[in-house]
């Protein structure tokens, strides 16, 4: 039986739908996973019962985190949060914690991740943290934008070796204040966290960068899945 993925859905504002990019669920049965998407839904009775299918949770992409979730007041730039999301997130992360749950994290999932214990985020990195480094790139994803590097004994340095790596990078958040009960795994040229992971879990891992994009051809990111469905086993 292969282990049993719940991915959390995106949403889409306008047309008040959810979805999924098929990158998560390819990357997913690549590794040997069976991905499902979660209802949306802040029901927690609902959210339970589908998280008791899964061996592991995979916090997706997607909108802005809501400055309510890290105790702060909205600035000029920040995205529209979707407190839909925030919310079934906090139940699914407060469950998985609680019963050492595998986790992974990508992009607004290393923020939800950071912010939901204690850290806070920079609303918008052009006006809050301005760098010659490109944190927004353009399309095609499936190319390095930046180089990360991965600090030795850590358990992302374990799975893809420490040391200088590429990713690729579409995001203007990211972590400000790190929080006490999270180790830092991976900085970006410019001096911001790339990867982490939530202390005294089974696996409990979350990147900045999109694995779901450029896993055809990159090793980096098609391990890190792997170490995923791995542990999920």
């Amino acid at each position: 039986m292969r282990p049993v993925i719940g991915l959390i859905p995106l949403y889409d504002d306008e047309k008040e739908s959810y979805w999924m990019l098929p990158g998560y669920e390819k990357v997913i049965e690549k590794c040997g996973g069976l991905p499902i998407i979660l209802p949306f839904s802040e029901n927690k009775e609902e959210l339970i019962e589908a998280y008791s299918l899964c061996s592991g949770i995979l916090f997706t992409g997607g909108h802005d985190v809501g400055p309510n979730v890290y105790g702060s007041k909205p600035s000029e730039k920040c995205g529209t949060p979707c407190t839909v999301r925030d919310t079934m997130e906090g139940i699914l992360l407060e469950k998985c914690l609680e019963e050492n749950k595998p986790v992974f994290g990508i992009c607004r999932g290393i923020q939800f991740i950071n912010a939901y214990l204690g850290g806070t985020l920079y609303q918008d990195l052009p006006s809050e943290h301005p760098s010659a480094t490109e944190h927004h790139m353009a399309p095609p994803y499936d190319r390095a934008a930046h180089n990360i590097e991965v600090i030795a004994n850590t358990r992302l340095a374990q799975i893809i070796g420490a040391g200088t790596h590429q990713v690729n990078s579409y995001h203007h958040q990211a972590i400000k204040d790190l929080s006490e009960k999270v180790e830092k795994m991976a900085i970006s040229e410019d001096g911001l966290v790339e990867a982490i992971e939530v202390k005294q879990q089974k696996f409990a891992i979350a990147v900045q960068w999109h694995p779901e994009f450029s896993f055809e051809n990159c090793q980096d990111s098609v391990k890190l899945i792997q170490a995923f469905i791995n542990a999920c086993k």
